[in-house]
């Protein structure tokens, strides 16, 4: 699928979250020329919608055909998505293009970008200069000025408690917040995420931030390539360092501290039951963009991602008590329906001409190779309660040369995929 200039899609989304026909459509303004020396503007090309036409359509996508089960009636998202996450096949979605705000949704994007770039072995020491920024009323793991914290540490903050604190340490040691949002943006183009315009690394609600049900697929089904971020989205709880203090010996110690997954299909609540299969991936909430999540479940081997933006329904956890509905309906669903559109591959995957053979998103860190039998291990990294397991996924990216032109087969697995075991 072609993507569009970067400068169309960029202004188009930065001035303001249109109607989907117009943020599509609507060519950039460019400098007018000079009326006496230049003939008249040609009329805007169609513009081919990421995914699919269908995608491109308000309202509700579907194939309902017979022994397709039809689409949960209790649904007020604004935009939502099911999808295969190996074939990219789109079983189905809701304004799928449609820009809003992400929220901590967008800390998938923030990981996908970072996650590469340090071993988990790595320190560093909190300068107060590395906390400025952080928006009032945040999402706060509780990280400490002066003190020295892993990756692997602040990489569990993000993901487990959406720590806005984490985000901006590790985003100042890649070189400041706007470098990282540079960069972020960056890899949205590359992965075709189209609709997305990152301004915060960690989803504070900013003017012109948004992204899409879409993206966010694309950009969790990324994300997922990646061995580590597959651990840490996929963790329940975990212990996180605290502040050095005497104790009353009058030695200076560091204790640590429980903190928990606040996805509560992984972790659970009181009117939200652990979502069977589910291997996480990111939630958020903010004023302005109301509750967002993508997450990833397997049942019967198959993996399907779905992504819900802001409920109407304003009731306790609406927006996971939606996802477990879309899931439910995907699993009944699968093999059945005819998608109404699909993932796209990243850019450098699309035009690949390497020989056929694993393949992951550009900048993977600590991938695992796929062959031909799955590989399982225990999930117990970082003082997690070790509830998840690594089940491979085998196969890769196929890349076939045939008379002369490159054909992406649309199968993109998921390797060591990590998912829950049943409570006991």
């Amino acid at each position: 699928m072609p993507a569009t200039e970067k400068t169309v899609r960029r202004s188009l989304l930065v001035a303001s979250a249109v109607l989907l026909s117009t943020a599509l459509t609507a060519p950039a303004a460019l400098a007018a020329p000079s009326p006496a020396t230049s003939p008249p503007a040609a009329p805007p090309a169609h513009t081919p919608v990421v995914g699919g036409e269908r995608l491109g359509k308000p309202g509700t996508q579907v194939n309902l055909a017979a022994g397709v089960p039809v689409l949960p009636k209790e649904l007020s998202a604004r935009s939502w998505i099911v999808a295969d996450a190996e074939t990219g096949d789109v079983l189905a979605a809701h304004d799928a293009h449609r820009p809003l705000a992400p929220a901590s949704t967008l800390k998938m994007l923030f990981a996908d970008t970072l996650l590469p770039k340090w071993p988990r072995t790595t320190t560093h020491r909190v300068e107060p200069s590395d906390l400025a920024g952080v928006g009032a009323g945040s999402s706060m793991v509780g990280v400490k000025e002066n003190e020295t914290y892993s990756v692997h540490d602040l990489w569990l903050g993000v993901f487990l408690r959406s720590g806005n604190d984490a985000v901006h340490v590790l985003a100042a040691m890649n070189g400041g917040v706007d470098k990282t949002v540079d960069e972020m943006n960056a890899h949205a183009e590359e992965l075709q995420a189209l609709d997305t315009h990152a301004v915060s690394p960690d989803g504070y609600d900013a003017p012109g931030q948004v992204s899409s049900a879409y993206d966010l697929t694309l950009i969790a089904r990324s994300g997922l390539q990646k061995k580590d971020f597959r651990e840490y989205c996929s963790t329940v709880r975990a212990q996180f360092p605290g502040e050095t203090k005497k104790n009353k010996k009058g030695k200076r110690v560091r204790e640590s501290f429980e903190i928990q997954n606040t996805n509560r299909l992984l972790s659970g609540a009181y009117d939200v039951p652990v979502y069977q299969g589910i291997a996480g991936v990111k939630n958020g909430n903010t004023t302005h963009a109301g509750a967002t999540f993508t997450g990833v479940a397997e049942r019967d081997g198959k993996v399907l991602l779905v992504t819900v933006m802001n409920p109407r329904k304003k009731e306790s956890n609406e927006v996971y008590k939606e996802t477990a509905r879309l899931f439910d309906w995907g699993f009944a669903a699968a093999g059945k329906v005819e998608p109404v559109g699909e993932l796209v591959p990243p850019k450098s995957v699309a035009d690949a001409t390497a020989a056929p053979g694993p393949s992951a998103s550009p900048g993977q860190a600590g991938g695992t190779g796929t062959g031909s039998q799955p590989v399982a291990s225990a999930h117990t990294g970082g003082g997690a309660d070790g509830m998840g397991v690594a089940l491979g996924i085998t196969g890769g990216v196929l890349v076939l040369l045939a008379g002369g032109a490159f054909l992406v087969n649309r199968r993109w697995p998921l390797p060591d995929l990590v998912r829950r075991r049943p409570r006991p």
